[in-house]
């Protein structure tokens, strides 16, 4: 299974223009952050998690030329704003794309994108097949897939487990049910919003303390702001297995 990493920033993590903090400035590359998503490649099967307002350009810059499903994790902007142009991939492969939610997030999605499930659609619009997904195991392809139910403040969010590699964005709360989920995973994407605490995403420490938990062979950090600091400064205080995700990084596991 290939992982590769398409964006490990926040809406408060990219860069902004104007902006003169040490994050913006930075000449190095891992500080550019584009919006949270992940493209899985496995088995033949191409699965991006996301479509946030980036996407086209994580597309691009990843050259994605197969794509066969869109899973989302939870319905805010910065991770369905991009699902326009998976209409790229629909005029591509001349067939509509699968995409994985829960009912809830499609609904959002229809109130964000009525002219994509319009019962008449004009021609051109973006063609996808609904599957709605729950807190159940379900596959896509072959692939199975094990929901995590996190918690985003009071919001419901979906992590995915894939054999030994899971990944979890906006959450600052898993049950000691769902954390069973996770046992035995040996790559873990865990977001870590900032060190200072924050209503609905884990600080720092609050995902260091999962991955202690769970003790994988390697912890991802990604969802990053600014107020986290430059790659090359968190890092350093890490210990020697959480590596601080970026954007282009592959995983082969």
């Amino acid at each position: 299974m290939k992982i590769t990493f398409l964006g490990t920033g926040t809406s408060q993590g990219i860069p902004v223009i104007g902006c003169k903090c040490p994050v913006c400035v930075s000449g190095d590359e891992k500080d550019k952050r584009l919006r949270s998503s992940i493209l899985i490649e496995h088995e033949n099967t191409s699965i991006i998690v996301d479509t946030g307002p980036d996407f086209r350009q994580q597309m691009l810059r990843a050259k994605v030329d197969k794509l066969d499903a869109v899973l989302f994790t939870h319905e805010h902007r910065d991770h369905i704003a991009g699902l326009d142009d998976i209409r790229a991939y629909n005029f591509i492969q001349q067939q509509p794309m699968d995409v994985y939610a829960e009912e809830r997030v499609f609904r959002a999605l229809n109130y964000e994108f009525p002219y994509i499930f319009a019962e008449k659609k004009y021609p051109g619009v973006p063609q996808l097949n609904v599957n709605i997904i729950t807190n159940f195991t379900f596959h896509i392809n072959s692939i199975p897939i094990v929901p995590i139910r996190v918690m985003h403040y009071r919001l419901p969010v979906l992590g995915f487990r894939i054999g030994q590699f899971a990944y979890i964005t906006d959450a600052n709360y898993i049950s000691e049910e769902e954390m069973e989920k996770l046992i035995g995973v040996k790559y873990l994407v865990i977001n870590a919003l900032r060190k200072e605490k924050h209503v609905s995403h884990f600080t720092l420490e609050q995902a260091l303390h999962v991955v202690r938990q769970l003790s994988p062979k390697r912890a991802y950090l990604t969802h990053l702001s600014h107020q986290m600091g430059l790659h090359a400064g968190v890092q350093k205080e890490l210990p020697a297995n959480v590596l601080v995700g970026y954007d282009g990084l592959v995983l082969e596991i």
